[in-house]
C-alpha cells in the first residue's frame, strides 16, 4: 500500500477526470500517468502522491485482512477444490473484505481527489484530515453514511478478488506442473502474481471507475447522490455520455498498481502461510 499509494491518488484523478463529458470537451490536467504524477507533484508537492495513505493503509488492513482470512477457511474447508470454487470462493471472500473496509475506501477517495482549484477533478469535499473526515460524513448523514458508496465496492472487489485470486493460483500451478519454476519458490509466485495482475486491470476497471465515482460524487442532505441513483445508472451515465472507453480511464494506472500490489500482497500472504504452518506442533 505504501509503495503503490502514488498510483493510486493517479488513478483517482484520471477516473474523475471529466466526469459525464463528452471525449474532447473538457480540460485535461492530467494526462497519462506518468505525466499525472507529474502535475500532483507541481500542485500538491512530493506529499501529494501519499495523499490518503493513513486510509489507505486502514482500507488494505481491513478489507485484505477479512478478504484473506475468509478465502483460507474456503481452501481449508476444501471449497476451491469443486469446479468453479476457487472464482467463487474468492468473489464471496473480496465481497466480504469490500463492505467491512468501505467507510475507509469513502475516505480516502475524498482526500486523494482533493487539490488545488487549477487542476481539480470531480467534486471536492475539502476534508483537513482522515479523524475529520470520518467526523463530518457522521455527523451529517450518520452510520448510514460511511457506508454510502458501498454498492460500487462490493462488484468491484468481489470481481477483482475472484480474478486475483483464481488466476494467482492457477498460473503458479500451470508454472509449476511445467518445472519452468520449483513448485514453492519465489519465481513461481512472481510469475503468478503478474498474471494475476493483466486479469484483474482487465475485468475490474470499470467497477473500479463507478466505485470511485460513487464514493466522490456530492450528495444532498439525505445522503442521496446529485449525479448517480446508484451502482446501474453509473455504469450507464458513463457509457453514454462518455463512450465505453470511459468506463476503461486510469486502466494505465489501475496495472502499473495492480502488478506490483499483486505480486507483493499475495507473495507476502503466501509466505506467511508457510512460516505459521511451520510453527503449527504436528498432529497426533
Amino acid at each position: 500500500c505504501v509503495l503503490t499509494n502514488p498510483l493510486e491518488v493517479v488513478k483517482t484523478r484520471l477516473q474523475l477526470q471529466g466526469e459525464l463529458q463528452p471525449p474532447g470537451t473538457y480540460p485535461r490536467p492530467y494526462r497519462g500517468v506518468l505525466r499525472a504524477v507529474g502535475a500532483v507533484c507541481r500542485a500538491d508537492g512530493l506529499r501529494g502522491l501519499q495523499k490518503g495513505l493513513a486510509a489507505g493503509l486502514l482500507y488494505q488492513g481491513l478489507m485484505n485482512g477479512v478478504r484473506f482470512y475468509c478465502y483460507s477457511h474456503a481452501e481449508d474447508a476444501g471449497w476451491t477444490g469443486y469446479p468453479g470454487g476457487t472464482v467463487a470462493a474468492g468473489a464471496v471472500a473480496g465481497a466480504v473484505g469490500a463492505f467491512v473496509g468501505s467507510p475507509a475506501y469513502l475516505v480516502k477517495t475524498h482526500l486523494q481527489a482533493q487539490t488545488l482549484a487549477a487542476v481539480a477533478v470531480g467534486h471536492q469535499h475539502n476534508h483537513e484530515s482522515i479523524s475529520g473526515a470520518f467526523k463530518s460524513i457522521y455527523k451529517q448523514h450518520g452510520v448510514a453514511g460511511l457506508w454510502r458508496g458501498v454498492t460500487g465496492a462490493v462488484p468491484r472487489v468481489a470481481v477483482g478478488s475472484a480474478a486475483q485470486l483464481a488466476t494467482f493460483t492457477s498460473a503458479k500451478d500451470w508454472v509449476c506442473e511445467r518445472q519452468w519454476f520449483r513448485e514453492g519458490s519465489w519465481a513461481a509466485v512472481l510469475a503468478g502474481g503478474m498474471v494475476s495482475g493483466v486479469a484483474v486491470a482487465v475485468t475490474m476497471t470499470p467497477f473500479d471507475v463507478v466505485s470511485t465515482r460513487l464514493y466522490n460524487q456530492p450528495v444532498d442532505a439525505d445522503g442521496t447522490g446529485k449525479l448517480y441513483r446508484g451502482f446501474l445508472d453509473c455504469i450507464l451515465q458513463i457509457s453514454s455520455k462518455e463512450g465505453l472507453l470511459g468506463l476503461y480511464k486510469g486502466i494505465g494506472a489501475v496495472y502499473l498498481r495492480l502488478g506490483p500490489h499483486t505480486v507483493l500482497s499475495l507473495f507476502f500472504w503466501d509466505e506467511l502461510r508457510k512460516m505459521v504452518q511451520h510453527q503449527q506442533p504436528p498432529g497426533p
